[in-house]
């Protein structure tokens, strides 16, 4: 019963047999799945990064519309077609939050990316 408390996910690479060193990732957000109706299709609006470290965020349009990708802040846009996957690479950010728009749905597509 702790759902209101922010949670950490730790994510450990497997250890094999390769030596390749520190490997970025990348995680990705998106609409929960929930047989409980007041969460299902909730989605995240925002995402905490790591201060001061270079990072992707991967962007996906699940919708029947052409959409955009925006952040003024940080001079970012984005154009994806329906269904379409991308991503857009973030130089290292300031400790700091940063607002993020669909620029074709600018009052519900919303959120921030958070560099702590």
């Amino acid at each position: 019963a702790n759902w209101n408390i922010a949670q950490t996910v730790t994510i450990t690479g497997i250890d094999d047999t390769v030596v390749d060193g520190n490997r970025a990732y990348t995680v990705v957000l998106g609409a929960a799945s929930s047989t409980d109706a007041a969460y299902n299709g909730v989605n995240p609006a925002e995402v905490v990064v790591p201060a001061n470290t270079r990072f992707k965020l991967v962007l996906h349009n699940a919708g029947s519309d052409a959409e955009e990708f925006e952040s003024l802040e940080l001079k970012k846009e984005k154009v994806l077609a329906p269904g379409a996957t991308s991503f857009v690479v973030f130089a290292p950010l300031k400790p700091g939050s940063y607002r993020f728009f669909g620029e074709f749905h600018p009052d519900t597509a919303q959120g921030r990316i958070v560099a702590r």
